[in-house]
């Protein structure tokens, strides 16, 4: 198969139209008609319906597509690992985590990372699907889980725990809280359980609605959970990474959390020499390591 054809195909197939995808490759619609026809022809099959909205594939089309969309994201990791053989910490880098960690945890800290390498350019995607690291959907993933994906390179960060969150204006303000009996009588702010989350956090939340809650809060995250502490709202089962940067929030009923929840940082196999990847993993860990020893400061603190 002639590869430019299979370029110009592509094009077409991702933008839907034969005049975008020749202003992309910087054609006239009529060459990129002609080619198209022309690999038609070569595989004597049709591989766009024609209608005045555009331009839709068909099976025979959808399945072409799908091997140029893998060829080209396997060319792309390509290009990035000759890049990174070559290039000082720079360029774009494609991040992937949970809403709450990503947005209770990283993000805060990602200003250190710019003023050591201002020229990054950082995707932070943040959702509860698991992106496909090796088709190249992400660059780096962080997750509360360990990665099941092949040809990954994975490092274990820390353990967290899900446990009981207040703020000390609302345990002022309302019913004691001694012991889990006591849940009963606050408002309970967790993860909805059709969202997706950790098993050992659903598990703990369970675990608590046996002893008659009569009034909860679900947030499909734990960032809209946190929020929801702050202001007062009831009682939240939050991850412990929180207590450093929110001083406000108390542990309640200490005796009472999930099981642990493994953190893990992967990425490509082909991205093992990436300078930006690395570069990434080691400012993630460093910033563990200072969390996991401010941590330590306070629990002395407190005793």
């Amino acid at each position: 198969m002639d590869w430019d054809k299979l370029r110009i195909f592509h094009a077409v197939a991702d933008a839907g139209s034969l005049t975008h995808a020749g202003d992309t490759l910087h054609l006239s619609q009529s060459a990129v008609s002609r080619q198209i026809r022309a690999l038609e022809e070569s595989l004597n099959t049709t591989l766009f319906h024609r209608h005045a909205r555009g331009l839709i594939l068909t099976e025979q089309g959808e399945l072409l597509f799908d091997a140029t969309r893998s060829i080209n994201k396997r060319l792309e990791a390509a290009a990035a690992r000759i890049r990174d053989s070559e290039e000082e910490v720079f360029g774009e880098l494609k991040v992937t985590t949970t809403t709450g960690f990503g947005t209770m945890w990283l993000a805060p800290r990602l200003s250190k990372l710019y003023e050591k390498y201002p020229d990054l350019k950082i995707e932070l995607m943040l959702e509860e699907r698991v992106l496909d690291l090796p088709m190249r959907e992400a660059d780096v993933a962080i997750r509360m889980k360990e990665p099941s994906q092949a040809d990954l390179i994975r490092k274990r960060l820390m353990n967290i725990r899900m446990r009981l969150y207040a703020t000390r204006e609302y345990l002022e303000t309302h019913a004691p809280l001694e012991t889990v009996e006591d849940i009963g009588q606050h408002r309970l702010i967790c993860q909805n359980p059709n969202s997706a989350q950790v098993a050992a956090g659903a598990t703990l939340v369970q675990h608590l609605l046996s002893y008659d809650v009569q009034s909860t809060l679900t947030v499909n995250n734990y960032f809209g959970g946190l929020q929801a502490v702050l202001a007062n709202v009831g009682v939240g089962v939050l991850p412990d990474y929180l207590t450093e940067d929110f001083p406000q929030l108390v542990r309640v009923l200490p005796d009472v959390e999930s099981g642990e929840v493994p953190v893990f940082l992967a990425y490509p196999e082909e991205l093992r020499q990436s300078k930006r990847v690395t570069a990434f993993r080691d400012f993630v860990q460093e910033e563990i390591f200072a969390h996991r020893r401010r941590i330590k400061e306070l629990s002395g603190e407190e005793q």
